[in-house]
Order: C-alpha cells, then structure tokens, then sequence
C-alpha cells in the first residue's frame, strides 16, 4: 500500500495544483476507498473558485473538494461491518451522523447535527474524492451490482438527487413531467419519469447537443427557449392546455423557477433542485396559490444510492450515454473547462483518479 498519492489541492479561490500528498487512514467505522472514477458535478466549480465560502464551503485551505465517486475498498478501519476488502462502492455527499431524527428517518441530507462530530459532507465540509484515495464512513458507500461499471456508479450522487425529487413531488403515469435544465441531473430524472409511465418534455437554454441528448435517451419533446417566445404556453399547447402535471426545474437559472410554477397543472407539483439565482415574482406566487400548486425543496441525495443503482443496473437508467468525456486526474483544469463551457458537446465529464476505469 502506498504512503502517498496524487489529489488536486486547493489552496485559495481558483487556485488548486495536483501535488502529492498522504494517503489518508481510516478510523473507526470507515474505510480506504481507492478512487477509480469521479464525476464533476455543477456544484464543483462554486467550490474551487470560492463562490460558496458562506456556506462554508470549504471550511479550510488546503482542501481536497469532489464528492461524485465510486472506486474500491482498499483498507477497513475497525468497527466496519458492512463492507469487505474489495468490494465496489458508490458514494454519497452527505453522511449524517446516525442518531438524530433526521437520520434515522435516512434523511442523511437533513442531519440535525450538521458540521458536529459524526456528520460528514463529503468534498464539501469534509475532504473529497479528486484523489487517487480517500477515507469515508460505512454509512456513506453503497456495493455496486456487478453491471454497472465505476463511470456509472460516480452518477449516483446526481441520480440519488433526481430519484429524491421524484420521491416528493411524485410522478403521474400517462400524464406529463416538464423538465427544466437539460444537465445530467435533468436527463436522468426524464429517464426516471419515463420508466413510471409519464410523458416528458425537456426544456433547455442554448444547449442543442444536451437537448438532443435529452431526445436521443427518450424525452417525447424537447424546447429550446432560445426558438420558443414563450416556454409555459409552449408547454401547455404540448399537454392539452392544462400544463404538466409534475414540474421539476433543474436549472435554477434566470426566472425558470417562475416558468416551472406557471407550466404546472392545477393542484400539480413542482420540485426546485437547482438554487434559485432570483426572486420568484409576484405572478408565480399567484399562480401557485389560485392553482394549488405544491412546491417541494429538493436537497441532495437521502440515501437513494441502492434504490438509483437498482435502476441503473436493471437498464433503466442510460447512463453511460450521458458521459462524454473522460480525463485523468493530471487534466483537471482541461476538464472542468471543458464542463463549465459545454465544450465538444459535453455532459456528464468523468476523472480516472487512478487510470482508465477497470471492466465492471
């Protein structure tokens, strides 16, 4: 077992380099992960370039950020008696501490006990997966089925979300699910609704190659707002005047959350998964209230990993058309711009801490 590793560290907003450091050691309840695949996620680029410092995000320099990730279980610390040397593993961001009430409901992404002792905010609060190893609680890996390969398994986080959002707004068999935001998050939680039996349409911004994405792995319809005047009328002449019954806006960008409440069917749902970047206007809110509209926060990925890898392995979930790119470690920079500005038609961009990622 080797002593150190490679992982990208932070030292200041915009400021990381790959440097080799110490491999971490597990302790009590935890295990050596050895990172074969990490997915960038939308949030990373707040975190590395320091836009999310008031949330605490990180909470020191030098860090090590990431939390998208499934690898293999090199070391077991003592008390481990959920895992083995070996096993495949997919991570979660949020491991709660275990014993206050959110927890034991699974609600892992509610802790009440948030930055205490036992909480863990992985690649958020606690360091993360841009390396070659990292240490992390039992409670935060899920064993993968043997179909479903490392790149896939670093999605869960992403999909858990998605699965999440459903879990609460709900979707209606044979009615109409309106997805803003044509990211991996938004195209999963389309192949999630389309797997229960509910018609889809996908709603993007200036982002052709993800709306065909989005059409190619099964939307029923695609919008691109930059062709369409109005988005809630488009939506509404697509479902027969009445808007979709179920609204999830993954985008979080502009007035969308606006445009999901008023695409919404009367007495329908509508999930925010995506922060809001402004206010909700006065229309929207009078909208929500004479049309009964539900509006559910959806925040991160509650212990649905094992649930979303059911899916993944039972070919429903197509994930591995969603991974476009692929770097290791060493190109991290070249990577995240390549995420960021949707370069070569990317999507879901994967780092090989380690190399390529091994068969499943």
């Amino acid at each position: 077992m080797n002593e150190t590793m490679r992982a990208a560290v932070l030292h200041a907003p915009g400021d990381f380099s790959i440097e080799t450091v110490p491999v971490p050691q597990p302790g009590y309840g935890e295990v050596l992960v050895k990172i074969k695949s990490v997915s960038i996620c939308g949030s990373d680029p707040g975190i590395f370039g320091g836009a999310v410092l008031k949330d605490g995000w990180p909470p020191h320099y030098p860090f090590i950020a990431g939390h998208e990730f499934a690898g293999v279980v090199e070391v077991l610390g003592e008390g481990v008696a959920t895992l083995k040397i070996g096993d495949r593993v997919a991570g979660e961001a949020h491991c709660g501490c275990g014993v206050c009430e959110m927890c034991k409901k699974g609600l892992y992404n509610l802790c009440r006990n948030y930055g205490r002792a036992g909480h863990h905010h992985y690649g958020h609060a606690t360091p993360g997966c841009y390396a070659q190893y990292q240490v992390y609680d039992q409670k935060a890996l899920t064993v993968m089925p043997d179909n479903v390969g490392f790149d896939e398994g670093s999605t869960v986080d992403t999909a858990g979300i998605a699965f999440h959002g459903i879990s609460l707004a709900g979707i209606v068999p044979g009615g109409w699910t309106a997805i803003i935001g044509p990211g991996p998050m938004g195209i999963l939680l389309m192949q999630m609704a389309k797997a229960m039996g509910s018609k889809t349409i996908v709603i993007g911004y200036n982002d052709p190659d993800r709306l065909r994405m989005a059409k190619q792995t099964g939307a029923d319809h695609v919008i691109e707002t930059l062709e369409t005047p109005d988005v809630v009328e488009a939506v509404r002449a697509l479902t027969g005047g009445a808007g979709a019954d179920r609204s999830f806006d993954c985008a979080g960008a502009g007035d969308t959350l606006d445009k999901a409440i008023r695409m919404t069917a009367s007495e329908g749902h509508v999930a925010v998964i995506a922060y809001p970047k402004q206010t909700t206007t006065q229309e929207a809110l009078y909208y929500m209230v004479k049309n009964e509209i539900t509006v559910h926060g959806v925040r991160a990925n509650p212990n649905c990993s094992a649930r979303v890898l059911g899916l993944m392995s039972g070919g429903k979930l197509r994930v591995g058309e969603i991974i476009t790119h692929r770097f290791p470690l060493e190109r991290l920079h070249e990577a995240f711009d390549t995420f960021v500005n949707h370069k070569d038609g990317a999507i879901r961009v994967v780092i090989h801490p380690n190399g390529e990622e091994e068969p499943a």
